[in-house]
This record gives C-alpha cells, sequence and structure tokens, in this order.
C-alpha cells in the first residue's frame, strides 16, 4: 500500500491539491497529515480524490471542534485523532504527531513501524535505533505549503517501507 505524507498546510490548498494529485496518481491510497492543517475548509480541496485522510492537529490547530465535527460527516473518509493517532494501515503500525522531540520518543520504543511528524518545516526520512534492537522509521514530510522552506511531501510504500521526499507539483 502506498502512502502520502503531508505536514503543515497552514490553509495553503492549492500545494496540498497538487501534492495529494500527484501522489495518488503514482498510486498513494491513503493520506497522513502531521498537522498545522488549520482551517478544517481546506480539507474541501482535497476530498474530491477520494481517499482515507488519517489527520490529527498541530500546535496551529486551528477550529478543532469543527474539524472533529467535519470528520464524522458519513461521506467524508476523513480520521480525525486530535493530537496524535496510531493507526493501522497494510498491517503496519504508524504513530503520528506535530513534535518531532515527541516523535523520536516515540521511535525509540519500538513500538511502531513508521512514526511521521511535522513542525519542522524541512523533510527528513531517517532510523532511529530502538530499544527493542531493531529500527523505527520517523519520517517529517516537510511544508506542504511551503512556509519558509520549500514545499515537500513524502511518498512511500508500506509493504517495503521505502519512501521518498518529493517536490511539490505547483
Amino acid at each position: 500500500m502506498k502512502i502520502c505524507i503531508i505536514s503543515d498546510s497552514h490553509d495553503h490548498r492549492e500545494p496540498f491539491a497538487a501534492a495529494v494529485k500527484e501522489a495518488k496518481t503514482l498510486g498513494a491510497q491513503a493520506i497522513l497529515h502531521c498537522g498545522d492543517l488549520v482551517a478544517p475548509s481546506t480539507l474541501h480541496a482535497v476530498l474530491g480524490f477520494d481517499l482515507p485522510l488519517h489527520v490529527i492537529h498541530g500546535n496551529n490547530a486551528g477550529d478543532v471542534y469543527n474539524l472533529a465535527r467535519f470528520a464524522q460527516e458519513p461521506a467524508n473518509r476523513i480520521h480525525y485523532y486530535g493530537q496524535d493517532g496510531s493507526p493501522i494501515l497494510a498491517g503496519r503500525r504508524i504513530f503520528m504527531v506535530h513534535y518531532p522531540h515527541y516523535a523520536k520518543a516515540m521511535a525509540l520504543t519500538g513500538d511502531f513501524d513508521l512514526v511521521c511528524n511535522g513542525h519542522e518545516h524541512r523533510a527528513v526520512i531517517e532510523r532511529i535505533r530502538n530499544i527493542k534492537g531493531t529500527e523505527t522509521l520517523r519520517i517529517d514530510p516537510g511544508t506542504v505549503a511551503g512556509v519558509s522552506a520549500p514545499p515537500t511531501y513524502v511518498l512511500g510504500d508500506l509493504q517495503t517501507l521505502q519512501f521518498e521526499i518529493r517536490a511539490v507539483p505547483i
């Protein structure tokens, strides 16, 4: 299963939609948004792609109440977790949080195959040696909006755990 990992859209609909459109064209079957979506209405930019969207909020949480309400609408494929989330996709245990220090700590537990975060506005893919003697993949997709950094997202395959940082096609 291929996934698209996005963060820090900060209400910028066009690059958010451009990244999701390209990712879907390349085979993505789900989207993970690692926070700082801000306004729930930003999600309208990607609902037409009909992909499950897993969302947490970040330090720019925006309207959390309406985000939770919007996610509950039956027609939407939005899974809103709050501050952090731990979906299981394609048999892989994933942890999502906005803050990198929290993500690194969760990666150290060895309880997850993939830990995703945002906040830094710079894309990072790293393997962290965990307390179970294996490695956990930590990914920060950067800022899809291009806020103080080039706009990026991450596309990857949960079966092989191979991921790549991609420039948002604007």
